[in-house]
Formats: C-alpha cells, structure tokens, sequence
C-alpha cells in the first residue's frame, strides 16, 4: 500500500472514530433498502432526512436542532388519524413507515421528532414524549382530546419547550395552557405527571417495546 492510501485510510478511521466518540453516526440504513420495505416516497423522505442529519449533525445548539427537525417533519407530513392512514384506532408507526404514507397522527410527529434528535446525539434524559389533555376551544371549555408532543429538558429541572405538530413555534410549557399534561417518557422510563424522577421503566409500555421491536426489524435501530 503506498503512502498517499495509508494516509486515506488513517484518515477515514479517525473520522468514524470521532464521529462515534460524539455519538453522531448517521443511521446506517440505506435508502434502497428502505425502497424494499416501503416504497419510493418512503426512499425520498428518507433521502431528505438523511441530508437533514448531515446539516445538523455539527450544529452546537440545541435551539437550531430542535426548530429544524421540528419544520422538518411538520411541513412534510400531513396529520391524519390513525383509522385513515393504519385502518386501526390505535397504531404507533417507526419514522419509516411515517414516511412512507407521508402521514400520521400526533404520536407518529413525536416519534418521529424523537428519534431524528436521539440521532443527531442530544442525551436521552432531555427529551420526553410527553401526552397531554388538548383543550378544544377558548380559554375555559371543558372539551379536551387526547394528544402527544415532544418535550426538551435543558436541565432535568427546567422548563420544557414544547414541539407539537399543531403549531409551527416552539414554545415554553407557560405559553401552551391549552396543554395539560398527563405523562412522560423515553427510552429510559417513564414520569407521572408534575413528577420531577422517574416513577418506572419504559419497558412497561407494551406498544412501546412493539415500536422499537419494529425499528430494529427494520434495520433503523441498531
């Protein structure tokens, strides 16, 4: 082997080494396999995401990160309930099977949300999926729905801002009274609400275990 391709070599191998140090590695999921298992829209929201990955996988901010991937999903997928989309009440769709219809409800922009931030390597204990009471109307009606949004935590005792698929701002908790909160969780486990340490594990939450079972059949998790 001559220098120059010693030199290439040792040079790529530093860089993965940095990029794993950071926790930053890029999804190695190929877009054609992801064509395989969804199709060709799936393969081109996956393309764009991927280039999303590469634009901010140096950013320091978390505010840059957080608004980018939260445009990025809530101007690509349209909200739909899970019955028009799935043909179920109830279905927790993997980032890729959200691409793939283009679609999904609230808790598929929170997943969705979730994973793309988890890879760009922000820390698990400052993101929360996080149900809420959605009240309907102005201020004072009664009428509320079940709804899901994402939370970041700057510091586990902090305020959290809010990345909802209904509105397009990322706003702090005060500024959202039309959302009450119910629970939280990630990968690690789960907050009642108003809880400021864990009340249990993740694991416990049948259709979360199933999503992630999805995700690694998938390939998109490793």
């Amino acid at each position: 082997m001559s220098a120059r391709c010693r030199s290439i070599v040792l040079a790529c191998v530093l860089i993965c080494l940095l990029l794993l140090l950071a926790g930053r590695v890029l999804a190695e999921l190929s877009a054609e396999r992801v064509a395989q298992l969804y199709g060709p829209q799936a393969e081109r929201l996956y393309r764009e995401w991927q280039q999303q990955l590469l634009l901010l996988r140096h950013e320091p901010s978390d505010s840059v990160r957080l608004r980018e991937v939260n445009q990025f999903f809530n101007k690509r997928i349209r909200f739909a309930d899970d019955m028009e989309v799935w043909h179920q009440v109830d279905y927790w769709a993997t980032p890729l099977e959200t691409m793939s219809r283009a679609a999904g409800d609230c808790e598929d922009f929170t997943i969705a949300k979730y994973f793309t931030l988890r890879e760009l390597g922000m820390a698990a204990d400052k993101l929360r999926l996080t149900y809420v009471k959605a009240r309907i109307g102005a201020a004072g009606s009664p009428v509320t729905q079940a709804h899901m949004v994402l939370a970041y935590y700057a510091t586990p005792g902090s305020e959290p801002l809010i990345l909802d698929n209904l509105i397009g701002t990322i706003r702090p908790a005060s500024q959202r009274p039309d959302l009450t909160p119910v629970f939280s969780f990630n990968t690690e486990s789960i907050w009642a609400a108003g809880s400021t340490s864990p009340n249990g594990s993740a694991d416990r939450m049948t259709r979360w275990r199933q999503l992630l079972d999805k995700m690694h059949s998938e390939g998109f998790l490793p």
